[in-house]
C-alpha cells in the first residue's frame, strides 16, 4: 500500500512539474476554465459573461490554494506577449469605416481611453491592496 501511495505522489509531482513547464498545457487549462464557465453561463442562464465567471473560479481556486498562480505563469506570459494579434482585425475595421475618423471616432476614442484608465486604475489599486495584505500575512 505504501508503494502505491508513493507512486501516486510521484505521478502527481511529475504532472505538476510538466504543467508548470508547458505554456501550451497552461493555455489549454485556461481555455478549459473558460469553456466550463461558458457552459455554466448557458446552462443556468446567468446574465454574467463566461470570462467573469472563469475569473472568479480561478480566484477561488487560487484562494483555496488548490492551484497556484505560478502554475499559469508561462501561459499567461505568452498570451500577454501575443495579445497584439488579437487586435489586428479591429485595426482593419477602422480602415474600412472612414466615419471613425470624424466625431464618432473621437467619441469612441474618449470612451476607450476612459475605460482603459478605469481598468488600469482598478487593477493597480487591487494589486497594491493584495500586495500589502500579503506583506502583512508574512510577518
Amino acid at each position: 500500500m505504501n508503494t502505491f501511495m508513493l507512486s501516486l505522489r510521484r505521478l502527481r509531482l511529475g504532472l505538476r512539474r510538466a504543467f508548470r513547464r508547458s505554456s501550451g498545457v497552461q493555455i489549454a487549462a485556461l481555455i478549459g476554465v473558460w469553456l466550463a464557465a461558458e457552459w455554466l453561463t448557458r446552462q443556468f442562464g446567468l446574465p454574467v459573461p463566461a470570462g467573469i465567471i472563469g475569473l472568479f473560479a480561478l480566484l477561488l481556486l487560487f484562494g483555496l490554494r488548490w492551484l497556484s498562480p505560478h502554475s499559469f505563469a508561462r501561459g499567461a506570459r505568452w498570451l500577454l506577449a501575443e495579445m497584439l494579434l488579437f487586435f489586428v482585425p479591429a485595426a482593419m475595421i477602422l480602415l474600412d469605416n472612414r466615419q471613425m475618423f470624424g466625431w464618432l471616432g473621437i467619441k469612441l476614442l474618449l470612451v476607450v481611453i476612459g475605460g482603459t484608465l478605469l481598468v488600469m486604475t482598478s487593477t493597480a489599486v487591487t494589486v497594491e491592496l493584495l500586495y500589502r495584505r500579503s506583506l502583512r500575512h508574512e510577518r
